[in-house]
Formats: structure tokens, C-alpha cells, sequence
């Protein structure tokens, strides 16, 4: 295992976890084969009403309006705002049972099981991080959250169309200069629960960038801080009492070999933390944001979640 990103690039299948804040853990693995989840014993997780909130309503919303002043001083555009909920697991809960009911209920085309020394993380993420085949990388942020198409707004395109180009700035800083486009924007994708609307960032990248290059350029991922990145960055670290950890960060594999990788963006995450079972949820926040119903979107994203992790 090492926490390094160059390692990426020499040789050899890696699954790989990093948090939001940027620790980063690569385990190498030598028998690497298609196989479904091995069996696991039923999931027995938290009860109900044990969950806690980093953040309760009345604190949520009101980091949601300073963000919004924020905004009206110029210092920021848009800021992803999450929570973390955590509760008591049970003794001798095993998240790889808990990775086999997300499978079943709730399908992504992200999911993961990351099981290493320290580390366990079930993931049931929609959306895609970075994909890498060879020179060409990609990128799938998702902005805009409704339980319909209908739901969604003006305000969840206009917040797309920005973490959009804040993706292309991103990658253009590791990409030959012109090769950066976006052949899909604000396409509408159902999910168990709720529908999103998810764009594509595409790109080569220049020669002689690796994954430490490709890693420090992105990290962490745009939908998930906001814009501009670095004054997002600095209103999490204000307004949020705890570090995300893998929530929010990346989760996935890396195949050396093979030029190939698939990275999700560690939303819909499960993780142990001790003796304590972690889930975070978010909203992105505009100028043009209702806070409470900032608030709503986060308890639509766990509502799903929350009761196939409990009892």
C-alpha cells in the first residue's frame, strides 16, 4: 500500500480510495479477476433513530446564508455545503453486507467495496470522477437533484453550466492545449429515488502527466466544493464542523497496465470509522438558493439511503 500518486503509474492493479481533504490510500493487488460480491453475512447496521448530524437544520441553513453573502461580496460563486450523519454500529457489523443491500436496492454505476487495513468503504455513487482509457480522460459532473425532471430548475442548470466549466479548467491544466470539450451537457439520468442532471468533460492528456498531475489538477472534485475552487475549499473548512473523508473524495480502481481507470466521486458513501458507521449528503448553494430547500435536497439524497443502512 502507499499513499503516493506516482505509483499509479508503474505497473500493476490498484484500488484506490482518497478523501475529500486529499489522503490518499493505493493498495496493489496480483490476482485481479471479474467476480461478484464473495458472500457475507446479513447486514445488521444502526438503529433507526441513532443517526446524528454534523450539521442540525438550523445550522445547515444557516451556513447556507453565509455562503450566500459570500456570493454578494464576490468572494465565491457557488459552494457545496454537506453534512455528515453518523451512528453506533453494532458489533460485529460488516459493511460488505451492507455493500450486497446496496446492490440489490440500490444499483449505481459507481458501486464499490473497498475493504483495507483501517479503511472500509460501501459506495453507491452515480457519479464519475475521472475515467482514463490511455491518453483520453473524462469526467461526469453531476449538478441538479430532483425526485423528478420535473423538479428541476433554472437555477440546477445554471449551476451545471458552471461546475461544467469549472471540470474544463481543471483538466485543461493536465490536457494538450484545445483537446478539452464537452460532448454531453445537462442530460437528465434517473437513479433510485431522484433524477440528476449529469455533463461530460473530455480531454487528452499532455505528455509526461501522470496521476500525481492528474490528481492534484482535480482534487477534490468540482461538484462537490464549488467555484472558484480554492474560495469553495476555504467555506467548507469555515462552515462544516467535520472533515468529510472518503464523502465526497474518489473511490475506484486503477489499472496501470493497462492505461485504464475508473474513479467515482465518493457521494451515496458509507464508511467505518471506528466504531461508528459515517454517511455524508450535500446541496450545491447559489446566490439563487432557498437554503430550506437546500436543506430538503439533503435529506432526499439520504432518504433512500439511510433506512437500508439501518436496523
Amino acid at each position: 500500500m502507499t499513499d503516493d500518486p506516482r505509483a499509479l503509474d508503474r505497473g500493476g492493479w490498484w484500488a484506490v480510495v482518497q478523501t475529500f481533504e486529499g489522503a490518499l490510500r493505493c493498495a496493489r493487488f496480483t490476482d485481479v479477476r471479474p467476480a461478484p460480491l464473495p458472500p457475507a453475512a446479513p447486514w445488521r447496521g444502526p438503529r433507526p433513530g441513532a443517526w446524528t448530524s454534523s450539521l442540525d437544520e438550523g445550522a445547515y441553513v444557516a451556513a447556507c446564508e453565509e455562503v450566500r453573502r459570500r456570493i454578494g461580496t464576490g468572494a465565491v460563486y457557488q459552494v457545496n455545503v454537506c453534512r455528515v450523519l453518523e451512528a453506533p454500529l453494532p458489533a460485529g457489523a460488516d459493511l460488505l453486507g451492507l455493500a450486497h443491500r446496496l446492490a440489490v436496492h440500490h444499483p449505481a454505476p459507481y458501486a464499490a467495496y473497498v475493504r483495507l487495513p483501517g479503511l472500509e468503504v460501501a459506495c453507491a455513487s452515480p457519479e464519475l470522477f475521472l475515467a482514463r482509457d490511455g491518453e483520453r480522460v473524462a469526467s461526469g459532473p453531476i449538478k441538479g437533484t430532483g425526485r423528478t425532471a420535473g423538479d428541476l430548475t433554472a437555477k440546477d442548470r445554471a449551476e451545471n453550466v458552471m461546475i461544467v466549466d469549472l471540470v474544463r479548467n481543471d483538466l485543461g491544466r493536465v490536457a494538450v492545449p484545445g483537446s478539452v470539450e464537452v460532448p454531453a451537457l445537462l442530460r437528465v439520468e434517473e437513479h433510485p429515488g431522484l433524477v440528476h442532471l449529469v455533463s461530460r468533460v473530455e480531454a487528452r492528456l499532455r505528455p509526461g502527466a501522470g496521476w500525481a498531475d492528474l490528481l492534484a489538477a482535480t482534487s477534490p472534485p468540482g461538484s462537490v466544493s464549488g467555484a472558484p475552487k480554492g474560495a469553495a475549499l476555504r467555506a467548507v473548512a469555515d462552515l462544516e464542523p467535520v472533515p468529510r473523508g472518503p464523502y465526497c473524495g474518489a473511490v475506484g480502481w486503477v489499472d496501470a497496465d493497462r492505461r485504464t481507470a475508473r474513479l467515482a466521486v465518493g457521494i451515496r458513501t458509507f464508511w467505518r470509522e471506528g466504531g461508528r458507521l459515517r454517511f455524508g449528503t450535500g446541496a450545491g448553494v447559489t446566490w439563487g438558493s432557498d437554503p430550506h430547500r437546500e436543506w430538503r435536497e439533503t435529506e432526499l439524497k439520504a432518504s433512500r439511503l439511510l433506512p437500508l443502512a439501518s436496523g
